[in-house]
């Protein structure tokens, strides 16, 4: 693939990435847990792991091509962040230890980290709608190795920038008791809010 190309996706991509939703609240609600945030981001890009793995085999064209599987794909997607947004609303996460009884395992966070973006209908938008569009059967590489290397930059965008998040979180709510209470119910309500804007944009449009 050509460098401009690569550049151009890369410029795309990023401002996905920057645009705050399922995966931000996600990794915001980690960073008010102690030494929870590694494994949650392992875990949301484990999911676009699998988006990538797909897309290289080459069932992402075929998906993309099935209006009936694809809005199968984005309602079930939305529904499960609205699940998950309502969960965060009645239970909001606090600044605790993971050896609490309450704390989670790092397996059970990256599974719903795993969950959340490979459920997430932002995902579907990327892999399905905007790969396609810098990628050049007739270019040097295989289609094969172009959606591989599209699929590898997006989660290195996506490890560095919610690594970030969540620790940026951690350390500035860590000293603002009030703004860590509500900064999970906001997140909560955005994924209610961003999951039903997807389903009710999905159904009727």
């Amino acid at each position: 693939m050509d460098t401009t190309t690569v550049a151009a996706f890369l410029a795309v991509d990023l401002l996905l990435v920057f645009t705050p939703g399922a995966d931000w609240a996600y990794a915001i609600s980690a960073g008010l847990q102690d030494q929870s945030v590694v494994p949650a981001v392992a875990g949301l890009i484990a999911g676009y792991a699998g988006y990538t793995l797909l897309a290289v085999a080459g069932l992402v064209v075929i998906v993309a091509g099935s209006a009936t599987v694809l809005t199968a794909l984005t309602v079930t997607g939305a529904a499960y962040l609205m699940w998950l947004g309502w969960g965060v609303l009645r239970r909001p996460a606090v600044l605790s230890t993971p050896t609490g009884p309450m704390a989670s395992s790092s397996g059970q966070i990256m599974l719903k980290g795993a969950g959340i973006s490979g459920l997430n209908p932002k995902a579907l938008l990327l892999y399905f709608s905007l790969f396609p569009q810098f990628i050049d059967p007739a270019g040097g590489w295989p289609v094969a190795a172009q959606t591989g290397l599209l699929g590898t930059l997006h989660m290195a965008a996506c490890a560095l920038v919610y690594l970030a998040v969540g620790v940026l979180a951690r350390r500035v709510l860590k000293t603002r008791p009030s703004v860590a209470r509500a900064v999970p119910r906001v997140s909560g309500a955005m994924m209610i809010v961003i999951g039903g804007s997807l389903l009710v944009e999905r159904l009727t449009g």
